[in-house]
């Protein structure tokens, strides 16, 4: 595994536990050696990232992340900084290698004090997290709950060391409460649990420190998750070729757009045309079709009437390379005629919202549909709470995928991609996409990418993560606020031409 590919590498707890293991035991590497290499990383990106910082309290807590955070608090009184120590546990009962970084910080003539809930921690420039690492397993209470909460009303930055305090580092759900910080620095590979679920509004920045394992450490701990990179969006989407004409580059067929609700289709048909589809045909209900188009007339309109909308579709998809179903498609009987001969077509196909909640009513598995339910259509498909879905997004998606095959996208914060091959990752996108027709614009982009020929997995990808940049370039312009599926469609012609 090269660097580039650890980079975007991401493991389980359990997984990351057997490469420190192997670290240790293998390739000999002290552990101490190894929380010392932790805590320089973060106090060089520390210094990174607030140059003008002199003073810190360090929070420490028990087992190895607190020897990080003692290591840290040595270097940095080495180093000139007004350094202050506070302690949820008693130093006397840690053991190994935290108590070796607790000895050799006090022997540089460090101190420590135990942390007093009912006083508030000093003034200082920075915080240092190291209360708990990727071991929690259960809520957060006593002693920790409070000094997260004091931690969390601070005014100082917080740097958060492998992981904020409080978060689950295999499903990204807060237990019960957790560190907010603004930096999070993670060692020896990248946890699942730092890139999904309720992550988001606790690690900050995120920044990887290998520790210099070696290479060959990686190879027998083999994962099959990672994080969707520029460098996949470049090699799927290559310049093309000066002389190519529209039917060399597909011709999607998007069904949806049931009375009333003519926006959702609309708005895919508008991102297919944006991603690059030669051609893209829309077959709505008859109330709207005639108008569809006014405003972008480069798509192709068919009315479908619910007197006879088998017969009326059955032509459509010839020459068509790729059909997307369900913005605004309803669950009456005729949607329900159009979703089941779509299934029928032997089309890639992608399944979207109104078209799988029809799904959770049928015993149904293909491999060739990506299927993009946000966490309640989900849950509808696995016969579950929303909650349940939450609680373990990566688990969720994995379990979608093997139930009905094909590539499942878990839509939500840290979206995920499940496919045999594993998991993806997406570690793009903003808080503005929570509004109505993001996923019919997913929708439409990903249909493009498959009717241009990419196979599902990797349409998926790219659809996923330009559909996140689109919409992260439009809050820069903008903000979050009031963004708009609309703008997002106006940002994807950059993406695709990476």
């Amino acid at each position: 595994m090269d660097e580039q590919q650890r980079k975007h590498a991401v493991y389980t707890t359990q997984q990351v536990r057997e490469l420190d293991r192997i670290a240790i035991e293998v390739f000999k590497l002290p552990g101490y050696l190894l929380m010392t290499r932790a805590a320089q990383a973060a106090f060089d990106l520390a210094g990174k990232h607030w140059p003008e910082a002199q003073s810190v309290c360090v929070i420490c807590g028990a087992g190895n992340n607190a020897g990080d955070g003692y290591v840290f608090a040595r270097l940095a009184l080495a180093t000139g900084w007004q350094v202050n120590v506070q302690t949820v546990v008693d130093s006397g009962k840690l053991g190994g290698d935290a108590q070796q970084a607790y000895l050799d910080y006090i022997a540089a003539d460090g101190k420590v004090a135990a942390f007093e809930p009912d006083q508030s921690l000093p003034d200082c420039d920075l915080i240092v997290d190291a209360l708990l690492g990727t071991g929690l397993q259960r809520e957060v209470t006593g002693l920790f709950q409070q000094a997260i909460e004091q931690i969390n009303t601070h005014s100082a930055d917080v740097l958060a060391m492998d992981i904020p305090s409080g978060l689950h580092a295999d499903t990204g759900q807060a237990c019960g409460i957790a560190v907010a910080a603004d930096l999070t620095v993670t060692f020896i590979a990248m946890k699942q649990g730092l890139l999904t679920g309720q992550a988001r509004q606790y690690t900050g920045e995120i920044q990887l420190a290998g520790l210099d394992i070696p290479d060959e450490a990686f190879t027998g701990v083999p994962t099959d998750q990672h994080i969707i990179s520029q460098a996949a969006i470049k090699a799927a989407l290559k310049p093309r070729l000066r002389h190519a004409h529209k039917g060399q580059h597909g011709h999607s067929l998007l069904i949806g757009g049931t009375a009333g609700m003519s926006g959702a289709i609309q708005l895919a048909g508008a991102a297919a045309l944006r991603c690059g589809s030669g051609l893209v045909s829309i077959a709505t209900h008859p109330a709207h079709a005639a108008w569809l188009n006014l405003n972008r007339p480069e798509l192709m309109v068919h009315a479908i009437a619910s007197a006879d909308p088998v017969q009326q579709l059955r032509s459509l998809p010839d020459k068509k390379t790729a059909l997307g179903i369900g913005p605004g498609l309803g669950k009456d009987a005729w949607a329900q005629q159009l979703l089941l001969l779509a299934l029928d077509t032997g089309l890639p196909l992608v399944i979207d919202a109104d078209a799988l909640n029809l799904l959770a009513g049928m015993n149904r598995r293909q491999d060739n549909w990506i299927l993009t339910p946000h966490p309640a259509e989900a849950a509808r498909l696995l016969v579950c709470s929303t909650a349940n879905i939450e609680a373990d997004r990566v688990k969720a998606a994995r379990t979608l995928q093997q139930r009905f095959g094909g590539v499942c996208v878990l839509k939500g914060a840290g979206t995920l991609i499940a496919s045999k091959q594993g998991v993806a990752f997406c570690t793009s996108g903003n808080p503005g996409m929570a509004s109505g027709g993001m996923g019919d614009v997913l929708t439409g982009i990903i249909t493009a990418l498959l009717a241009q020929g990419l196979d599902n997995m990797t349409a998926a990808h790219i659809g996923v993560q330009i559909h996140a940049e689109a919409a992260d370039q439009a809050a820069m312009q903008g903000g979050e606020r009031g963004l708009l599926a609309s703008d997002v469609i106006g940002q994807l012609r950059s993406q695709v031409n990476p």
